[in-house]
């Protein structure tokens, strides 16, 4: 198994220092206006994201009810053992290193993410509910593969303050790299009150703990270019408007932007959201279009193609993974330490957002013909129109921000990934034996 963390980098280049701006008050009644509709509508959003957690009939929830994905679990935790287990986990063994608390350990960023920092000599503590959202297993081998380079992942709920808080004690971290969320755009349209519980709920729970911790961490967290919604200006920038969500999932990453500008503004932590585009690699989720594709190309089953209307193109910035963990890297490399001690600001703190894409989109129909040349395979299209469960036509990353303060520089092409993806899937499920679903 170790051969195939093989496609790792290993250390991100040298990213540049970020700088703070000042902006100038500038009293204008318009703008005033501006801020108070503003403040209207993410008032409305937060309410009917709140009534559809709490008031949502059982009944229009298709699935079966899953526990696991919107209360705790009781999960096995403390005593001696597991405390030094923790410790040495998120021990520093190199020169400046730093240490990092990685919730969503064992999903697919974190894991590569925990593998980088752990290579390079930083401390990491992982969490993960190990949710079955999609394949436990995955999950399971990929905690496996991490623990067998040294990074012990724990059991359970970001929503478990208590669990939170002991971790603080038995570790001062002096980083988070915030990764768990309920993923996917679709899901939402079954299970709304799963995201409402893992990224608004659980984006709380951990910054009531991390706003407490003496020291603060810095904290770097996953948001999405999902927040871009129906804005149609290309490619997107971090200035662009990001109020017109497509779907709950993106409602819910926008909600989190939101949330984290008010804890930096009232308690002083230190807080970088990275807006990821369509991350796709070995290890990856199976509810990802590239990895499902090459599941069912291979078992002979037609795929469905999306097309706008008028038969216009559906195109995604696909990121390969080695690239977004260098930019996760680089944004916990130049994130500057909270300001706050105990609950309490004692001076203005960091606050940045950047896209981490790879800046060429890449037609879905494309996507499907690279798969075809290395699966060998020819694919059975069902081309259908993009429905509308808050699905966007396209996503384009403006990287310039990122690649001015953070040095991120991504360099794999779609054909290169996907080549290692391929290498890795057919290996994981065709030379372990293991059923693709």
């Amino acid at each position: 198994m170790s051969k195939q963390m093989s496609h790792l980098d290993d250390i991100p280049s040298t990213p540049g220092k970020f700088k703070m701006e000042k902006s100038p008050f500038v009293h204008n009644r318009l703008r005033w206006h501006s801020s108070l509709a503003k403040l209207t509508f993410w008032s409305c959003i937060f309410l009917g994201l709140i009534l559809i957690f709490f008031f949502r009939s059982p009944s229009s929830n298709p699935l079966p009810q899953d526990p696991s994905r919107r209360s705790l679990r009781t999960y096995n935790w403390g005593g001696p053992a597991w405390e030094k287990r923790v410790r040495s986990s998120a021990r520093v063994r190199s020169h400046n290193g730093i240490s990092v608390l990685v919730t969503g350990a064992a999903g697919f960023v974190g894991t590569h993410v925990s593998a980088a920092l752990k290579r390079r000599g930083d401390g990491v503590l992982g969490l993960d509910n190990f949710n079955d959202y999609y394949d436990p297993s995955l999950k399971r081998a990929r905690q496996a593969l991490l623990e067998r380079s040294g990074v012990f992942i724990v059991e359970g709920d970001i929503n478990d303050s208590a669990l939170l808080r002991k971790l603080f004690e038995v570790v001062a971290f002096t980083h988070v790299m915030h990764l768990a969320a309920q993923a996917g755009v679709r899901y939402a349209m079954e299970n709304p009150g799963s995201y409402v519980h893992s990224n608004i709920a659980g984006l709380v729970s951990l910054l009531e703990v991390c706003k407490s911790a003496n020291p603060q961490p810095a904290i770097v967290w996953a948001s999405s270019s999902s927040v871009y919604g129906l804005n149609t200006k290309v490619p997107f920038s971090e200035k662009d408007r990001t109020d017109q969500p497509a779907s709950l999932y993106a409602a819910t990453k926008k909600a989190g932007e939101e949330i984290a500008h008010t804890y930096n503004h009232i308690y002083g932590l230190s807080l970088t959201g990275l807006r990821f585009f369509t991350v796709y690699g070995p290890w990856g989720r199976p509810d990802m279009a590239y990895f499902f594709f090459t599941r069912d190309i291979l078992k002979g089953k037609s795929i469905p193609i999306f097309e706008a209307a008028n038969h216009g193109t559906v195109a995604r910035d696909f990121t390969y993974i080695d690239d977004i963990v260098k930019g996760c890297l680089a944004a916990l490399d130049t994130a500057e330490k909270s300001t706050g001690s105990g609950g309490k600001r004692k001076g203005p703190a960091q606050l940045r957002v950047y896209n981490l894409g790879n800046t060429s989109p890449v037609p879905v129909s494309d996507l499907v013909s690279i798969l075809e040349r290395l699966l060998k395979v020819n694919a059975k299209r069902d081309i259908m129109k993009l429905p509308r469960n808050g699905d966007v036509q396209f996503t384009h990353a403006n990287i310039s921000l990122a690649q001015r303060e953070l040095g991120y520089k991504p360099s794999t092409d779609l054909q290169t990934g996907l080549k290692k993806f391929v290498r890795w899937y057919l290996s994981y499920y065709n030379g372990g034996k293991k059923a693709a679903g």
